[in-house]
């Protein structure tokens, strides 16, 4: 295997960071943006993302070899209101845009990078973790311990706005 670098993003990769999350959207094919809908995505992640990488509750790690990116994954940490029974210390943090490309894939380069960032929600002290997984990197998240989420008699719900 070729020597693979794993670092956290800065804001001098927002243009990367971009393209990563629009890679992302549109991997295997499954999901196309339209022209408006791709610069209407640019437009909001050229804010989002400096605003955020400075507040410190996003962060992005990413795998490269002689200076290309190969690999990607994302931290959202949220705080709220604790919840002695679900969220003792008022935070909790999602991982998303976990990306491979696809010549790199099934060489444990996505493992690196979750527990790059399972480690970063430790240092922030969250509660858990979320993620949603896809059937390929299921096995992934399981290895590294996540389980799946059944809340018992809580349903999970969700109001789609737009």
């Amino acid at each position: 295997m070729q020597n693979i670098t794993i670092r956290k993003a800065t804001k001098s990769d927002i243009e990367n960071l971009i393209k990563l999350r629009i890679d992302f959207i549109t991997d295997n094919k499954t999901h196309s943006l339209t022209l408006e809908e791709e610069n209407q995505t640019i437009e909001q992640l050229r804010e989002y993302y400096p605003k955020h990488l400075d507040y410190g509750d996003f962060i992005a790690v990413l795998a490269e070899i002689d200076g290309k990116i190969i690999a990607t994954a994302f931290l959202i940490i949220f705080e709220k209101p604790v919840n002695p029974r679900t969220f003792i210390t008022g935070k909790t943090a999602l991982i998303i845009n976990v990306l491979t490309y696809p010549e790199y894939r099934r060489q444990g380069i996505a493992m690196k990078l979750l527990e790059l960032l399972i480690a970063e929600a430790k240092t922030a002290n969250a509660s858990y973790i979320e993620l949603t997984a896809t059937s390929m990197g299921k096995p992934v998240y399981e290895k590294l311990g996540f389980k799946e989420n059944l809340r018992g008699e809580h349903t999970e719900m969700k109001l789609n706005l737009f």
